[in-house]
């Protein structure tokens, strides 16, 4: 089962975000590159800001190995609204 980036929506993690009792999965998307547990806790980013940041930067992919072919922005985006 794969799941949902709650930042840009890839959905192909491996772990869920976060579990049931919250904790987050460490876990580092390769689209954004957002890492739950750390971006979020440690560095106090909401996914909305951070979003916004990536976003802004043009939505370059974290790892670009990971890209699929014919990736489109507005379709992931789309796994999240």
């Amino acid at each position: 089962m794969n799941f949902i980036c709650l930042i840009c929506g890839f959905d192909d993690l491996l772990d869920p975000p976060y579990d049931e009792d919250e904790d987050p999965s460490y876990e580092i998307c390769p689209c954004c590159g957002f890492q739950f547990g750390f971006d979020d806790c440690d560095q106090g980013y909401t996914f909305v800001e951070y979003r916004e940041k990536w976003l802004e930067k043009g939505a370059i992919w974290h790892n670009n190995a990971k890209k699929p072919t014919g990736w489109s922005l507005e379709k992931q985006l789309k796994n999240i609204e």
